[in-house]
């Protein structure tokens, strides 16, 4: 059983978010014909979504994921240790942009930090996505990666997300969609005001309770490849 969490305020912990994090990296990238790759991750956390997917898959290549919470390292490290996972996933306690192993990745993934904010003073810093909750997933989205798995959220400017990778030249492979209850995080007044206001815009869609999370797989564009944004948008701005 995979260690519990410490308090939301030092680590990121909502399971049913985790879990579908989990499951979209299964179905999407693990579960590939090509199963031998090398994979990088933005955002670790305590590491429970990739040991997931990697203790239900076949999946025998690598995962190098990068984290800067300290506390979230530590349990990453003894979770990885715990279920003998060490030769294909190692969390690295720094920044993911401070280096380059990005570079020679067959596929970056990511839960990014999506929660809009006018700026990172909220319960968990970390969690901060800029003003509209895109800003890191386009970060991601610009370093040209050939594959990149991203949660995107119904209430962070999905569209923008959507058209941005559009022109950097990459098209919707796949992706998933789950609903989730509005929690911990994303339920602080400050990010709520945020969100309230990104609904005027146009930027934000949800209902009273409940937000939209897709998986979504993007990939470099290829002629003859189906581009399934304009069904993922359709989806999203649903709510």
């Amino acid at each position: 059983m995979l260690t519990s969490s410490p308090p939301l305020k030092q680590v990121f912990h909502c399971p049913e978010e985790s879990d579908f994090y989990s499951h979209c990296l299964e179905s999407l990238v693990l579960n590939a014909t090509d199963k031998s790759r090398f994979i990088v991750e933005f955002g670790s956390g305590e590491g429970s979504p990739v040991i997931k997917s990697l203790l239900r898959s076949d999946f025998d290549g690598e995962i190098q994921g990068f984290e800067l919470n300290n506390v979230a390292w530590k349990i990453a490290e003894s979770q990885i240790k715990q279920y003998e996972l060490s030769q294909q996933y190692t969390v690295h306690n720094c920044s993911f942009f401070d280096s380059s192993l990005y570079q020679s990745a067959d596929c970056v993934i990511s839960n990014p930090p999506y929660l809009p904010a006018a700026d990172a003073q909220i319960y968990q810093p970390l969690l901060h996505g800029g003003s509209d909750g895109s800003t890191i997933a386009k970060k991601l989205l610009s370093l040209d990666c050939d594959q990149v798995l991203l949660m995107v959220s119904s209430y962070s400017n999905p569209v923008g997300l959507i058209d941005y990778a559009l022109e950097r030249g990459y098209s919707v492979a796949n992706f998933e969609i789950a609903p989730l209850t509005f929690g911990y995080y994303s339920s602080e007044q400050k990010v709520k005001s945020a969100i309230a206001h990104l609904r005027k815009q146009g930027m934000a869609f949800y209902s009273e309770n409940i937000y939209l999370l897709a998986g979504v797989l993007f990939k470099k564009q290829q002629k003859s490849q189906r581009d399934l944004s304009i069904e993922l948008i359709q989806l999203l701005t649903a709510l």
